[in-house]
């Protein structure tokens, strides 16, 4: 239902259309927007449970003509005014803010409406459409982060459910039916990518991939004990691959690159990653030799289908020559592929 326009509410759920940031939250707004870089909600939430804080969720549940932020983008609100996330490119963040503090302290939710032929005229998109927002206290944070969490080490899926009229939320397996007037925002597990090798262009997308939300998984079959000190590695493994590969749980949300310089190497990792479910696999290579690995993989009984995801060489083409600049070809690559549903739709 991606896309799917419906009309804003006038009023809230208490009656009221709320807008106007208050001057003592103009003035404390951070001069930076630092907030707009947290794009994983759950360490933040479980910080302020374990701080004792109270928190309110702003989720971008409908969108008219242009928009920054997709459906399903979440800003996290405190009450010291503490926030993460953002759900525009910084056109309303403030006056979000200053109505999660009053839904705080009510615990009554409210749906926003700016932009373009919405009746708050000093907020305003500089991009022309027009977005709502619907706000709500997170009643019990602990409970809240805890399914996230327990979601997120199970490396699944789970749909929250949220009731646009009284801005109840309740957790539902994806798939599961919703009722009307519910908005269903899906969390899906961690993007993470496995890399194969140890030349500097696998230890620079150690460093880059987690910038971009990646977690890591490093395999260098009889490599060193640890992992050099600069690369940010979730997990190490230095087994040779036929103990390594039928260890990983390759997922939807997995990402495969091998950078063994081997093709022998290369195709065990392939027909591995290919045989999953792993949304790109790519191997580091001359274009010479693209022909040679499909007909390799073919023989190994991979499908065309299953080839579709195949990027080899790996990385877009823009040009890169040096270790950063081919690891940045290839984070792009998993940009242009990543699934991306953060909503389901209403």
């Amino acid at each position: 239902m991606e896309g799917k326009i419906t009309p804003f509410p006038r009023s809230s759920p208490t009656g009221v259309v709320r807008s106007e940031p208050e001057a003592s939250q103009r003035a404390d707004w951070p001069a930076w927007p630092t907030y707009g870089l947290i794009d994983d909600l759950l360490p933040v939430l479980e910080r302020w449970h374990t701080a004792g804080r109270r928190a309110a969720i702003a989720t971008l549940v409908d969108v008219r003509g242009s928009s920054p932020r997709p459906r399903g983008s979440e800003m996290a609100i405190n009450d010291l005014g503490e926030i993460a996330g953002y759900v525009s490119g910084g056109c309303v963040e403030a006056a979000v803010a200053a109505e999660a503090a009053r839904v705080i302290a009510t615990g009554e939710p409210v749906m926003l409406d700016y932009g373009a032929g919405s009746p708050v005229l000093d907020v305003q998109l500089t991009c022309g459409g027009r977005i709502g927002i619907f706000v709500r206290a997170v009643d019990d944070l602990g409970a809240f982060s805890t399914a996230l969490r327990h979601a997120r080490d199970d490396r699944r899926s789970i749909d929250l459910s949220l009731d646009l009229s009284t801005g109840a939320q309740r957790f539902i397996e994806p798939g599961a039916r919703s009722q009307s007037g519910e908005f269903i925002k899906r969390y899906r597990p961690v993007p993470r990518l496995v890399l194969v090798g140890s030349d500097p262009i696998t230890l620079a997308l150690t460093q880059l991939a987690p910038l971009f939300g990646y977690e890591v998984v490093l395999l260098r079959p009889y490599g060193p004990a640890a992992p050099p000190a600069q690369a940010s590695v979730a997990y190490y493994d230095i087994r040779p691959l036929a103990q390594a590969l039928p260890a990983l749980a390759l997922d939807a949300s997995t990402a495969v690159f091998t950078l063994t310089h081997d093709m022998d190497d290369d195709h065990a990792v392939l027909v591995a990653a290919l045989a999953s479910p792993a949304f790109c696999v790519g191997a580091l290579g001359s274009r010479m030799k693209t022909t040679e690995r499909e007909q390799r993989l073919r023989a190994a009984g991979i499908s065309d289908s299953a080839l579709a995801r195949l990027n080899t060489p790996a990385g877009l083409d823009i040009g890169a020559r040096e270790p950063q600049e081919i690891a940045l070809s290839m984070i792009a690559a998993l940009v242009e592929r990543r699934p991306r549903d953060v909503a389901v739709g209403s």
